[in-house]
């Protein structure tokens, strides 16, 4: 079966759609050879497609990996500023997936990285609601300002969903969020006067971050990538 060449690249994994057509316009992919200049063309399997030179396979059996992100590395193939990314902590053999979602520079905890770039975005559209689940240290005692957020916050001009927020004993925050817009516990919170020191994500959807050490990444089993799935219809 044929299908577009930027929707074949985001299903190997190697980028977002958007992002893989962006690569064809730059001149960076090539089909059995030749350089495309255009996302409007067809391909199969049989095709041999590279990037940079560098061949890229078919979309294979989903494998889905959870990653304990270690604090001050960014979630992304590489920042132009220099600084530290998840691929440079990561095993090598483990560069050809994609990550689900963000989290940003200071944030730690569960990273999901897969193969099956389909399904990274099925869990990353707020559409599908899959909760992420964080712990949250911020700076403040007046935890009645958590009204707002509970609510659902209005912050300059953008509208963040009603976030469900338990307050552990050691008055440190638990919170689950469904939509995943940029940065928004820190930019809620802050706008309730309670900014955050420290945020850390122990789950997303099914998935929890259990014993996973620091910078380590484990490879789910069948029944959790089947539960993760249906999490995201």
């Amino acid at each position: 079966m044929k299908i577009r060449i930027a929707k074949f690249i985001a299903d190997s994994g190697v980028a977002s759609r958007r992002g893989a057509e962006q690569m064809i316009l730059d001149g960076r992919v090539s089909v059995n050879g030749d350089i495309m200049k255009t996302p409007v063309h067809f391909v199969e399997d049989s095709d041999e497609i590279k990037i940079d030179g560098k061949r890229i396979e078919p979309r294979q059996d989903t494998r889905v990996y959870a990653f304990h992100k270690p604090i001050n590395t960014m979630t992304t193939t590489r920042d132009p500023d220099g600084r530290k990314t998840i691929y440079d902590v990561l095993p090598h053999e483990y560069h050809n997936l994609r990550y689900v979602g963000r989290l940003d520079y200071k944030t730690t905890g569960l990273l999901l990285m897969t193969n099956d770039g389909l399904l990274a975005r099925k869990l990353t559209q707020p559409t599908s609601n899959v909760p992420r689940v964080y712990i949250a240290d911020v700076i403040g005692t007046n935890m009645s300002r958590l009204d707002r957020a509970r609510n659902g916050a209005t912050v300059d001009g953008i509208k963040y969903r009603p976030m469900k927020i338990e307050i552990m004993p050691d008055k440190r925050l638990r919170i689950t969020v469904t939509e995943g817009k940029k940065n928004e516990i820190r930019i809620v919170l802050k706008a309730c006067g309670l900014p955050v020191r420290t945020l850390h994500r122990v789950m997303y959807g099914p998935v929890s971050i259990k014993n996973i050490p620091v910078g380590k990444i484990v490879e789910l089993d069948e029944k959790t990538i089947d539960l993760l799935i249906k999490s995201s219809l």
